[in-house]
């Protein structure tokens, strides 16, 4: 024991000295007392410390967590070759051709039934979503999609709502091969665009476009009297406003909880064991994301149409979000955070951030000194 403590002695008189190696100046004595003002001098590198904080979980809801190498092993990487074979070289044209052979058959009849039965609305409007339903299955089918729908399937009734957690733009072909929902939807370009102002317009979706103020007054008044219609599809919003990883449920907008209707969630969860099918709309196009899921093994999936819900007496339209939000992360295993799923559009820029923590900081520092001068006195 002696020893031990000779030793460390001997440490600690070898250890330097980091004071003698300083300036006089630039040591300071602490103050016999510590104010309030000495705290703010330091609460910029605070607030950002804060930030990246904050940065880092609301990032986390949009990454998708590649999976782990598993064929780096001189037993695994043939099979793993032979994988790559199998489903670019086999899988994939399979696939191709029954998505080629299901846009035939679609629009071969889509567009007969378009023209000639102007004059019967309610028989037209039934065909055309007899066959949305079918070319999404199509769709499914070329991913090998392996869906499993618990509960009741949804059926048209007024007043009614269906909302569900966002992942992917294949969320809406997994429900719509079941039931042909009339959707809120992001406009797009390209021949999802197409698709959008014309086979889809049929079944009654409705587009905006975020960048358009005046698109949220229309989509609020559209979405209104769509609810008030008896003979429309069922209405189906992505309340979330963005695709989510999965893995967490971001902020539900209210505008679907305002309508007074009755709410029927949908929770929807992926398995990411041969494919993760969140889709990451600012590094890739929805064309490359069909293509991963077309080259992939599977695209396995489980849906929950859940016990319908109404508001209840003194409860706000965005408590009864969060209360709608709670039932389909608990039902899809999905972590609830309270971030607005829009900010991963429209970021206040650093320069802004800045500004703002600059002007707190001084009116912090005013308020502070003008209550020492009230103690003073």
């Amino acid at each position: 024991m002696s020893k031990l403590t000779t030793s460390r002695s001997e440490l600690d008189l070898d250890r330097p000295n980091i004071e003698d190696y300083l300036p006089p100046d630039s040591i300071q004595q602490p103050h016999t007392k510590l104010r309030l003002r000495d705290l703010l001098d330091i609460s910029p590198t605070l607030t950002e410390a804060a930030g990246a904080i904050v940065d880092d979980s609301f990032t986390r809801c949009f990454k998708s967590n590649p999976p782990e190498p598993w064929n780096w092993n001189i037993y695994l990487f043939p099979l793993w070759c032979l994988g790559v074979v199998v489903r670019y070289g086999i899988l994939f044209p399979g696939r191709v051709l029954i998505l080629t052979i299901g846009w035939i058959i679609f629009l071969s009849c889509y567009i007969p039934v378009h023209v000639l039965l102007k004059g019967h609305d309610k028989l037209r409007k039934r065909l055309e979503r007899a066959l949305v339903e079918l070319i999404c299955s199509f769709f499914v089918a070329s991913w090998t999609g392996v869906v499993k729908y618990h509960g009741p399937r949804p059926c048209a009734r007024p007043k009614q709502v269906f909302v569900a957690n966002h992942t992917s733009m294949i969320d809406f072909i997994v429900l719509e091969q079941m039931t042909a929902f009339a959707v809120i939807m992001q406009k797009h370009p390209g021949w999802v665009g197409l698709l959008q102002s014309t086979i889809l317009e049929s079944v009654g979706c409705i587009w905006f476009n975020r960048s358009e103020a005046k698109d949220r007054e229309i989509v609020a008044r559209k979405l209104r009297e769509h609810v008030e219609g008896t003979d429309n599809n069922p209405l189906l919003i992505f309340p979330e406003g963005t695709c989510v990883n999965n893995n967490y449920t971001v902020m539900f907008k209210k505008g679907a909880f305002e309508l007074g209707a009755t709410v029927c969630p949908i929770a929807i969860k992926y398995n990411k064991i041969f494919v993760d099918a969140f889709w990451n709309s600012r590094k890739q196009s929805f064309t490359t994301h069909l293509l991963q899921l077309m080259t992939s093994w599977a695209v396995v999936c489980d849906v929950w149409y859940l016990e319908p819900q109404n508001m209840k007496p003194g409860e706000t339209a965005i408590e009864f979000a969060e209360r709608v939000r709670s039932i389909i992360s608990i039902r899809a295993g999905l972590k609830m955070v309270p971030w607005d799923g829009y900010l991963k559009y429209s970021r206040p820029s650093p320069k802004h951030r800045e500004s703002k923590v600059s002007a707190a900081s001084v009116g912090r520092k005013i308020e502070i000194i003008e209550c020492e001068a009230l103690l003073q006195r």
